[in-house]
């Protein structure tokens, strides 16, 4: 699945699926908001390890189970 980072004016930010099943999230963004990155991943759990990696935020943990 494809994955889109969105940047806003005030430096706020959306991370969404791409294609049609992000046209909810990306309806809210201002109109001047601007994708500057995508990736692939297989799931949740690698989309956000990876955006986690983007951003240098460090490792991406969740309490979900079978999620790691």
């Amino acid at each position: 699945m494809n994955y889109q980072l969105w940047m806003e004016p005030d430096d706020c930010q959306t991370f969404c699926l791409g294609g049609p099943q992000g046209n909810t999230a990306r309806k809210l963004l201002h109109p001047d908001a601007q994708l500057v990155w995508e990736v692939e991943a297989h799931s949740h759990f690698e989309a956000m390890t990876l955006y986690y990696t983007y951003m240098e935020w460090g490792e991406y943990k969740t309490d979900l189970a079978g999620q790691e």
